[in-house]
């Protein structure tokens, strides 16, 4: 036996040497099977504490069969000799029944040691079953999950068993529930934005809003809004609120608007002249201003009516002006300082962000938690919504096995492969064998009686 596992040690290193030396792809392959399943083999390798008691356990149940099997063979002994020293016919009966318990107690021991290494160190076939056909019961392992616990059916039937439309609603119900899972989205959002760079997001959205600009024309829809605001009368507002800051700015500032007259008049003109013309310039300005002002109904509020009106038709339908209008988007887009403004407004949004997932009594945290809340009622009492909810979860649940299937039974396989030989059998035998020996036990005890019905069948039948 000793010679045997250190031939299957050998063999194994030879075998990781050429492996080796396969090439770069090969080993950059191995390198990652070995770090996916490094944890996991070495917690294979190892014996924890309730291994080591297990295998004790082990031990000590297989001195029980054994022990049992040497009672019935020195039964067997001393019944026989009895029977030759002359004793009644029970020496009989108790000589079968001691024999085909000896039987019974061989062949389950072959058995149960045949699952774990080679019986007496004989490479008799199809023994040492578990170290030998490692590989393959990883193989059928993964096969048999992905068939009967992989399955679409399987999946589905679970998940909908289980509820979970309910279950989470009321959950999220619980006020403390909902404000945990704030606080981790806070947190969450928190690292998200720290992670991220400013400059890359900038980027991002500075190229998503021109790209969409660019994309969309808008002399359209600004001709449409503008048309929809002179009907309504909303432009009268603005037109008031300019004409009367016009006027008091001119009140406020008679001397400039005079100095400018001036200062636009020709040199030769006599200057009491010049001042003549600008207090009538200032007079005829401050008056036309003011009777817009007062008036409603004043012509040049008309006027501006029918310019608004007739600039919003060509903004729709004149060639000319839309193309005029796509001009000036294009160029007030690609000036530096819209790029700017672009960028300055992610980082304003991005620190308010921060600054309200931060604050436990903020709007933004206060609103989430009142969300979820509303949710988790809504979800607890509302069939519809919790098959909505139980749907969604069955089939992202289905396209991860579906899909991944290969990949999670391959898992499977790739650890198993991965196991030590000589480690694993151990560790199944600490997690089973002690169970194992019963077997034993019971085949000595059934061959007995076994053995002591026959012999009493044949003894009747030959009377």
């Amino acid at each position: 036996m000793e010679r045997t596992e250190k031939d299957q040690t050998s063999e194994k290193a030879r075998r990781a040497g050429a492996a080796g030396t396969a090439g770069s792809g090969d080993r950059g392959a191995a390198g990652q099977h070995a770090r996916t399943g490094a944890f996991t083999n070495r917690a294979m390798n190892t014996f924890s504490p309730a291994d080591e008691e297990k295998r004790r356990g082990v031990r000590r149940m297989k001195l029980t069969a054994t022990g049992l099997l040497l009672f019935v063979a020195l039964v067997y002994v001393l019944t026989k000799w009895a029977s030759h020293q002359g004793a009644g016919p029970w020496a009989g009966y108790v000589a079968a029944a001691a024999e085909a318990g000896m039987v019974g107690a061989l062949a389950d021991w072959f058995a149960v040691t045949a699952l774990f290494r080679h019986p007496l160190g004989l490479p008799i076939p199809h023994t040492a079953i578990i170290p030998t056909k490692k590989d393959q019961l990883g193989v059928s392992l993964g096969e048999f999950v992905g068939e009967n616990f992989l399955s679409e059916d399987v999946v589905r039937q679970r998940l909908r068993a289980v509820g979970i439309g309910s279950r989470l609603g009321a959950w999220l119900a619980v006020p403390e529930h909902a404000d945990r899972v704030t606080a981790e989205l806070s947190a969450a959002l928190r690292g998200a934005l720290t992670v991220l760079r400013d400059s890359d997001v900038q980027a991002v959205v500075g190229e998503a809003i021109t790209r969409r600009a660019d994309a969309q024309e808008i002399a359209p829809g600004m001709g449409k809004m503008l048309e929809r605001i002179v009907a309504d009368g909303g432009h009268k507002r603005a037109v008031d609120v300019i004409v009367t800051r016009g006027h008091d700015w001119l009140v406020l500032h008679s001397d400039t608007v005079m100095d400018a007259v001036h200062g636009g008049a020709p040199g030769w003109t006599p200057r009491f002249v010049d001042r003549k013309v600008g207090e009538r310039v200032y007079k005829e300005l401050l008056r036309f201003v003011t009777e817009m002002r007062d008036m409603p109904s004043h012509p040049a509020r008309g006027a501006l009516d029918r310019f608004l009106t007739d600039f919003a038709s060509d903004l729709q339908s004149d060639t000319d002006t839309r193309a005029r209008v796509e001009r000036l988007k294009s160029e007030i887009l690609a000036r530096g300082e819209v790029q700017d403004l672009i960028a300055s407004a992610w980082t304003a949004v991005r620190s308010m962000i921060v600054s309200a997932a931060e604050d436990e009594r903020s709007e933004l945290r206060l609103r989430v938690r009142a969300s979820l809340l509303s949710l988790g009622a809504r979800m607890s009492l509302d069939p519809k919504i919790q098959g909505k909810v139980d749907g969604w979860l069955e089939s992202a649940a289905v396209y991860v096995v579906t899909t991944y299937r290969k990949e999670i039974t391959s898992l499977i396989t790739d650890t198993v492969a991965g196991w030590d030989a000589e480690h694993t059998t151990k560790k199944i035998e600490a997690n089973i064998g002690r169970d194992l020996q019963f077997i034993r036990i019971n085949g000595t005890v059934v061959g007995s009686l076994a053995g002591l019905l026959i012999y009493t069948v044949s003894r009747a039948l030959g009377a």
